[in-house]
């Protein structure tokens, strides 16, 4: 009886996984204090990076995340939300406004959290 409860908690989970969003932008970014016309040397700074469905932070609370919703919210900005899930959080979720200024700096609002400035790295 458990293996067949098991196989069906599995079998339902398979398609929400399926249906996660993918990030509207790609690549590595550097959280700056302000924006420069270059891209920011991201040695030694906290770098939040989008790829597909995740995104990774090399210094906040939570180092990896899976994207489950984008909505457009207006010209270059999305309302996310995203899925936590560690070792202590079972699928929570991290909302947050993205604001593409252009392909190289990104303006992330979190909620709570405050706002981060984010520059391409090299």
């Amino acid at each position: 009886m458990r293996t067949l409860i098991l196989i069906a908690v599995l079998t339902a989970a398979l398609p929400a996984a399926a249906l996660a969003d993918t990030y509207p932008v790609d690549g590595r970014f550097g959280v700056v204090s302000g924006f420069t016309d270059k891209p920011v040397d991201c040695a030694g700074k906290r770098v939040i990076a989008f790829n597909g469905n995740q995104r990774t932070d090399s210094k906040g609370g939570v180092p990896a995340y899976r994207n489950r919703t984008v909505t457009a919210a207006g010209a270059a900005t999305w309302r996310v939300t995203d899925i936590i899930t560690t070792g202590q959080i079972a699928n929570a979720n991290a909302n947050y406004t993205l604001h593409a200024r252009d392909g190289d700096h990104l303006e992330m609002n979190q909620h709570p959290g405050g706002a981060l400035k984010l520059q391409r790295c090299k």
